[in-house]
């Protein structure tokens, strides 16, 4: 390549952090991108990023975070885009194609309170700050004495919220938090049997041109096998009920020895009724395996249980 490899992302703290972190790696990985400008980081304002008023299923879904990348991808500006998993559309532009994804970081999400380190401990009729349906649900279906409000913005506009008193907890991925050094936050991770994440949560891609052979072949040798096979069935869980930001959905996949395991969410925005299933299935079958799962709480909730 006879010109500096060019990584578009978003400008946020956290989006800048993973950008960096592919490119450390790239250079680990490909000595001829050890000089300093051998690889450039372009930041682009996402529709997303551009409207904080309002949810994101308000304003569209996941797409607002990864529009404007893509088409700097199609149009050459960029030769590969680096995206937090979690905000992907189920489908990619013709063209395009996730080619590796990073060691995922920690799954979990993390309560954020001055007052409180569990769910159970926040007082009776708590304000809590999100924009997440998926953690608003899941909230509301066992506190449905909460006040929950939307809070955007970027993890530290968040966190700030939370120090000023605006809000007596909010949420965050833990992922997030770790990335950003920021784990001397009030914190606690919360386990999955009481707060199933986002599907692909902490799951950092890398998204290329199809045909881009040079620019693949490059990102190809930071792929993790074991976070592929998990994304593949989340994401595909995802597709089976055309998740959107309208509609809470949580799922996680694990791995054990050779073997894939799903488990997945669905619930009213309101918290007021809830469905969840777990299954599992060799890791060469994990799409396969999150299409089933999919399918199974499509039909057990029901016409009009999703958005």
């Amino acid at each position: 390549m006879n010109r500096p490899l060019r990584i578009a992302t978003r400008g946020s703290p956290l989006a800048l952090a993973q950008a960096h972190e592919v490119r450390d790696r790239l250079r680990a990985a490909h000595p001829v991108l050890e000089d300093d400008d051998a690889v450039e980081i372009t930041t682009y304002r996402t529709t997303g990023d551009r409207i904080q008023t309002r949810t994101l299923g308000d304003i569209g879904g996941k797409g607002l975070f990864t529009k404007e990348i893509e088409e700097a991808l199609l149009d050459g500006s960029a030769d590969l885009a680096v995206h937090s998993m979690k905000d992907m559309p189920t489908e990619l532009p013709d063209g395009l194609i996730i080619e590796a994804l990073l060691p995922r970081e920690d799954p979990r999400d993390a309560l954020i309170s001055l007052s409180a380190r569990t769910i159970a401990e926040l007082p009776m009729g708590a304000r809590i700050g999100t924009a997440s349906l998926r953690r608003q649900a899941i909230l509301l279906s066992v506190r449905p004495d909460f006040r929950v409000e939307a809070l955007r913005g970027n993890v530290g506009t968040r966190l700030g919220r939370i120090e000023q008193g605006d809000f007596d907890a909010t949420l965050l991925a833990v992922a997030g938090l770790n990335r950003l050094g920021l784990t001397d936050a009030p914190m606690t991770p919360i386990d999955p049997d009481d707060m199933l994440p986002a599907t692909c949560q902490g799951a950092i891609g890398i998204e290329c041109r199809a045909d881009d052979a040079e620019t693949r072949e490059l990102v190809a040798a930071l792929n993790d096998p074991a976070t592929s096979v998990c994304i593949a069935a989340e994401r595909a869980f995802l597709a089976a009920l055309d998740g959107s930001c309208r509609t809470p959905i949580a799922g996680l996949a694990t791995i054990a020895g050779e073997r894939v395991s799903l488990r997945g969410l669905i619930v009213r925005p309101d918290g007021s009724e809830t469905h969840a299933a777990q299954d599992d299935a060799p890791t060469g079958d994990a799409a396969l395996l999150g299409r089933t799962l999919g399918e199974t709480l499509k039909s057990r909730a029901g016409d009009g249980f999703l958005g």
